[in-house]
């Protein structure tokens, strides 16, 4: 109600000209109604009287806040309510530029040669004395492992909170590039002590020649992706080629989940966790899941703090839980639903998930190489 009330003074109260016009306009009598029906209508001499009010598509989003507020969401319409947020995963070819995704290529292959050399290296990097430094802090490798996580997670999202602080101190880019360049090589340091240790620890279970656990396992892994990297929205503002900015996305899978990368980490957990059954794929799912719930919270914390009203609208269309806000009647897809994911950041995903499987023995064999 507070919100409706803003919305109606604001408007009531804006010196638009055709407020003005209806203010001064006298009331006329009947009879000089009826004269003006009766006569012929001149033309308007004024032309700004043809243009529509520019005010409509404004009154129109206004509209759409103040209606959310009050929890209108027109539950019997069939048709979904207009977007607030952007268009998750849109993708026009006719609008990208070369230079920028040569900058890319560039950026990338500068960022792994660096990562490779002051990181990954045993010989020149600092990797592998990063991880024995850890492992020195207990014999047990489920304790390692949480301790990774969690020096990951605190500088992870230590950086995101502080994001907007730091990109007033920094600028955007830069900002970007720091917080890639310190989480980066603790990523690829838990990832790789979890390959090399993922059989450690105590036997929990022993699934693996269960009938079916294979392509359960195989397909939940597979959909986990398509939730896990909704950074592929724009990978160029992943490599601060373009200024990063901090979207409301709300289409393609948020329709699903407002927090598509926790719910991915929930399902590759799970699904690992099945497979390998034992004490190290147990911890390592309980601290990567403790970081990703965090980020439920501080991501609709940061959200709210950008976006304001447009993210309680969206919040209010969508569910942390999947499927929620659909069943519930709060989400209505589109007839062409289907179409918001036949889109080339959500084909890269599919590439790149089939060439991650493939790719398993080859990853498996680097990381044993590091002796990490």
């Amino acid at each position: 109600m507070a919100t409706c009330l803003v919305v109606a003074n604001s408007l009531l109260s804006s010196p638009h000209p055709l407020f003005k016009s209806a203010q001064k306009r006298p009331l006329q009598p009947i009879s000089s109604i009826s004269h003006l029906h009766s006569s012929k209508p001149k033309k308007p001499t004024n032309p700004a009287f043809l243009k529509a009010p520019s005010f409509h598509s404004d009154y129109c989003r206004i509209r759409v806040l103040a209606r959310t507020s009050l929890g209108e969401t027109d539950a019997s319409a069939d048709e979904p309510l207009p977007l607030v947020g952007e268009d998750s995963a849109a993708f026009n070819l006719g609008t990208q530029s070369i230079v920028s995704w040569v900058y890319f290529t560039v950026i990338l292959g500068v960022v792994l040669y660096v990562l490779d050399v002051a990181w990954i290296d045993n010989s020149t990097g600092f990797g592998k004395a990063f991880i024995d430094a850890v492992s020195s802090l207990s014999d047990s490798p489920e304790i390692v492992m949480l301790t990774l996580i969690l020096i990951f997670a605190t500088i992870h999202s230590g950086l995101a909170c502080f994001r907007n602080m730091g990109e007033k101190l920094l600028g955007k880019r830069a900002y970007r590039v720091l917080f890639a360049g310190v989480s980066l090589p603790l990523a690829v340091s838990t990832v790789v002590y979890f390959i090399n240790h993922r059989y450690d620890g105590v036997q929990l279970w022993q699934l693996q020649n269960a009938p079916g656990v294979h392509q359960l396992v195989w397909l939940s892994n597979f959909i986990s992706f398509f939730f896990l990297y909704p950074s592929t929205f724009n990978l160029l503002e992943v490599a601060a080629v373009d200024k990063p900015k901090m979207h409301l996305w709300e289409t393609g899978i948020m329709r699903i989940t407002r927090h598509p990368q926790m719910v991915g980490q929930v399902i590759w957990c799970l699904a690992h966790t099945i497979w390998i059954g034992n004490s190290v794929a147990l911890a390592a799912s309980i601290g990567l899941i403790g970081h990703h719930l965090f980020g439920v919270w501080n991501g609709d914390r940061r959200l709210a703090m950008q976006h304001g009203e447009a993210f309680e609208v969206v919040k209010k269309r969508t569910s942390i839980i999947p499927f929620a806000a659909i069943l519930d009647g709060r989400q209505k897809l589109p007839n062409d639903y289907y179409r918001e994911f036949i889109r080339l950041p959500y084909l890269t995903i599919t590439a790149l998930t089939l060439g991650a499987y493939f790719l398993h023995p080859v990853m498996q064999a680097a990381s044993f190489r590091l002796h990490w």
